[in-house]
């Protein structure tokens, strides 16, 4: 596969796809505008901050996988890309332990005025009373929005420091990360206004969405506690800060960011953010996930994705229908011949049967197999009895198909 870089990755990525055999080209500085001069011959496109618009994927139709080096996708255009049958992978959880010792770091200097009291010391100006006034983390509640893999990082983490750990009960979590949570020690309540109201810490661990755009707002901020911190090393649009600027300022809350509206996409610029600029946020800049480990680990996850992708097994995918997207599900054993499976959808397509998803698995020895077909409609008895009459077919079965 030839594969484009769009943006800086670490050198490791690079090596072992071209160690596998692939072709790589790097143009860190490409901007969203420029994306499309540069696609042609291009199977599979890496991006981290670069915006992949509709224009540049409808001029690259050799494309068919593009990777974020990162957990959100919002800088790219998933309708676009499904509508040309470009499959969106991310890399979550790599950079998960760097967000967290972040998130944890941005908490200890609130706590201990550790920014406030350097830029004393570097302009020559001993204030130890001032500094000596801190409430300290042991026995303090911390209530994390968002219990993904970040979150829970963060929970250990606080966790060690002596604190108790909360998070809003959901229904639809996996046996694994409720199993998680439980062995971390997380209480869970059953809602966000409850969670803040028994919180000394608010930190903030959800994927930028419509759902979590000005999450905390006035309404929120006015259940926090007075003097209560906010942490935020997801994404600025969760805070609406206008609301966050009044609160620190009637009610003591200050505010551990590492996001901001309104941040510059370059690595250098200009920033004049009031929020930023205020005397009660410890800041810093956009800087959750860089760490060495953390690259090095997002690098190998681009590779192992692009990797899984070309062996056709894709991971992480984001813009694939659900199994079971249809209204039936086919379950055919047949013999391991060629042309079975060719007249198998021979018979669906007379039937006007459209094939949503199908996975055909070849048992030891070679001679039988198993076909799981997908489709979007309802499979009368006279189809089943049909694919039954191919040559080849061992057995089939039918049954509504179940989104999983």
């Amino acid at each position: 596969m030839h594969v484009l870089f769009a943006d800086s990755l670490d050198a490791s990525a690079e090596a072992a796809l071209e160690a596998s055999g692939h072709t790589v080209t790097s143009r860190p500085t490409l901007k969203a505008e420029d994306l499309a001069a540069h696609l042609e011959g291009v199977d599979a496109l890496v991006v981290r901050s670069t915006k992949v618009i509709a224009e540049a994927i409808d001029a690259a139709p050799q494309l068919s996988l593009i990777v974020r080096a990162g957990a959100g996708v919002e800088n790219i255009d998933m309708d676009a890309a499904s509508e040309h049958g470009i499959h969106v992978c991310n890399v979550p959880g790599r950079n998960a332990v760097a967000v967290a010792e972040l998130t944890m770091g941005l908490l200890l200097a609130i706590d201990r005025h550790i920014a406030a009291a350097t830029a004393d010391l570097r302009n020559g100006d001993w204030n130890k009373a001032t500094y000596s006034q801190a409430d300290g983390l042991l026995g303090r509640t911390i209530g994390i929005v968002g219990l993904g893999e970040i979150g829970l990082h963060v929970a250990e983490r606080a966790k060690a420091f002596g604190m108790s750990v909360i998070g809003v009960r959901k229904p639809n979590r996996s046996d694994a990360t409720e199993a998680r949570i439980r062995s971390v020690g997380v209480r869970l309540v059953d809602d966000l206004e409850a969670l803040v109201r028994e919180s000394d810490v608010v930190s903030l661990h959800v994927p930028a969405s419509d759902d979590t755009k000005a999450l905390v707002d006035a309404d929120l901020l006015a259940r926090f506690r007075d003097g209560a911190i906010l942490l935020n090393t997801s994404r600025g649009d969760c805070v609406d800060e206008a609301a966050l600027l009044t609160a620190m300022d009637e009610r003591g809350i200050r505010a551990g960011l590492d996001v901001y509206q309104g941040e510059p996409s370059s690595g250098q610029a200009e920033f004049a953010s009031p929020l930023a600029s205020h005397p009660s946020v410890v800041g810093t800049h956009h800087v959750g996930a860089s760490t060495e480990q953390a690259q090095q680990s997002v690098a190998a996850g681009v590779a192992e994705t692009i990797e899984a992708f070309a062996a056709g097994d894709p991971i992480n995918c984001l813009n694939l229908a659900p199994r079971g997207a249809g209204r039936a599900s086919i379950t055919l054993r047949h013999y391991d011949r060629v042309g079975v499976l060719a007249n198998v959808f021979g018979v669906l397509r007379g039937a006007g049967l459209n094939v949503q998803h199908m996975e055909n698995r070849v048992f030891a020895g070679g001679t039988a197999a198993v076909a799981i077909i997908d489709v979007g409609g309802e499979v009368i008895q006279e189809v089943a009895d049909a694919l039954m009459d191919v040559d080849n077919v061992l057995g089939v079965s039918v049954t509504p198909a179940v989104t999983r």
